[in-house]
């Protein structure tokens, strides 16, 4: 996906896709498309420093932007790292923190398609005393059963530089490659390849069969030297494009802390090559370690590699990634999603999207298949707020939310929507009434939007906090009540 500048933005959510503003219900089509270390050395193509402020999105008038248009985004790095420096006492550093990617690193609960495109969900609730609401937009995919899925060729792309030396950074690696390896099929394939100043294969592209000459490999992983990561992704590449299997889904998955320090330093230089390989269906997952993270390269480079970026900090959470969510999600439903709002300028004054900032795509890119999207795999939710200012006694349909995609295989493009009526917005987001998950989702968007630049939808820490003590005592999902928990480490280290 390419790299575009930060667009404007603060908002309640983003969304999914929109094609026209008129009829309800939701809407299916399908038309043909065409087929130690230091961090990076400074040069003219880096992105802003993480400590800057990034230039969210601003408000919409409906009278001259009816129309919100983006690129989905399946990425939780963001939550994971941002967790990580709270839970050590630390404030995030501002460019750190995307609010698209900590509301979709929590469990929505949607109901799946049938088929293996998108089920479309739009809700929304009024906000207390205000002609003011949320607007929520869901995407989701189907799940895959992981014993029915096409086989697979993995490239471990592993950092072996001096700095994964820390507890929490190699080890981690080697224990989650030992288990994922247990958990793969027999009909995929595994290379693994380690870098520091220069790179190495320590086994080529090798079937599931030989489990034991690939878990010596994971054992040959030793820390030394610089990070050259340049020549890690090329040598990683190489061997997935030499071993690529038409039939199989093919990706390359690099671990690392991001704090590339040798080789080319110039990101744009690194992104393009990433870029140039997506192109090929070879698509990339970083996978971020480490207290010193080199977060907005490893964002940028999945991004540009048509895949996703996660970060683990924990056994826990490495164990979760590569023992349940990377073998169920390897194969692709979607290639180059995008969503499109249409608000309805009768009923809606103005909207806000949250977060989505570097994800901004013009209208007309919508259907425009030779533009960049993301890609998103089985049983994916993507959720998008809009924080909407109502016309105060007008009533009609909101807005129509749409989502594009591309079929993996055939580049066929399909579309789906769906529309929302006043009448269909909860009277008041915090009441019993109110969807638990849409609830939990502001308290998410709020608070990343806080330890962003202080600003929540009118609400402070404090109130932030009890929303989110009160909806942890409810629930049974254990990162509702670590979300309570950060909320209140924020307020004694902020």
């Amino acid at each position: 996906m390419r790299i575009r500048p930060l667009a404007v933005g603060v908002g309640l959510a983003a969304l999914l896709a929109v094609a026209a503003c008129g009829g309800s219900g939701n809407v299916t089509s399908s038309q043909n498309a065409p087929a130690g270390d230091r961090k990076p050395a400074a040069s003219p193509y880096r992105p802003a420093p993480s400590s800057s402020p990034i230039q969210e999105n601003e408000e919409q008038d409906t009278t001259t932007a009816q129309i919100s248009t983006f690129a989905l985004d399946v990425d939780t790095a963001s939550y994971g790292y941002a967790r990580r420096t709270l839970q050590a006492g630390r404030w995030p550093a501002p460019g750190e923190i995307r609010p698209e990617e900590w509301v979709n690193a929590f469990r929505q609960d949607y109901a799946q398609p049938a088929d293996d495109g998108f089920a479309v969900h739009v809700d929304g609730a009024k906000l207390p005393g205000s002609d003011e609401a949320v607007l929520r937009v869901g995407l989701q995919t189907r799940a895959s059963d992981a014993a029915a899925r096409r086989p697979a060729n993995l490239t471990f792309v592993v950092d072996v530089s001096g700095s994964m030396a820390e507890p929490g950074r190699l080890d981690l690696v080697k224990s989650a490659l030992r288990t994922l390896l247990d958990q793969l099929a027999p009909g995929d394939q595994v290379s693994i390849v380690a870098f520091d100043d220069e790179a190495e294969v320590l086994a080529s592209m090798t079937p599931l069969t030989a489990r034991d000459e690939l878990k010596s490999a994971v054992d040959r992983l030793v820390t030394d030297g610089g990070t050259n990561l340049e020549a890690g992704l090329v040598t990683g590449y190489e061997e997935a494009s030499k071993a690529f299997r038409p039939a199989a889904t093919n990706r390359v998955i690099l671990l690392s802390d991001g704090l590339a320090n040798q080789g080319s330093t110039e990101w744009q230089e690194i992104l393009d090559r990433v870029k140039e390989h997506a192109g090929k269906q070879v698509a990339l997952l970083t996978v971020g370690v480490g207290r010193e993270y080199g977060d907005e390269l490893m964002e940028q480079l999945a991004d540009n590699g048509d895949g996703m970026a996660v970060y683990v900090s924990s056994q826990e959470e490495a164990d979760k990634i590569f023992t349940t969510q990377l073998p169920a999600t390897i194969e692709l439903r979607a290639r180059d999603a995008k969503a499109q709002v249409v608000f309805n300028p009768s009923v809606v004054e103005s909207y806000r999207l949250i977060g989505y900032e570097n994800r901004a795509l013009a209208t007309e890119e919508f259907r425009d298949d030779s533009k960049d999207g993301g890609e998103i795999g089985p049983g994916h939710s993507v959720t998008a707020l809009y924080s909407v200012r109502l016309k105060p006694g007008a009533s009609g349909q909101l807005a129509q939310a749409t989502v594009r995609w591309q079929d993996p295989d055939t580049r066929a493009a399909s579309e789906a929507g769906k529309s929302l009526q006043d009448g269909d917005l909860a009277e008041d987001v915090w009441a019993k009434a109110t969807p638990v998950r849409l609830q939990v989702d502001v308290v998410v968007a709020a608070f990343a939007v806080y330890l962003r630049d202080k600003k929540a939808f009118g609400m402070d820490l404090a109130q932030l906090g009890e929303h989110a003590a009160r909806l942890a005592a409810t629930s049974e999902d254990p990162m509702v009540s670590e979300l309570a928990t950060l909320i209140e480490k924020a307020g004694s280290v902020g």
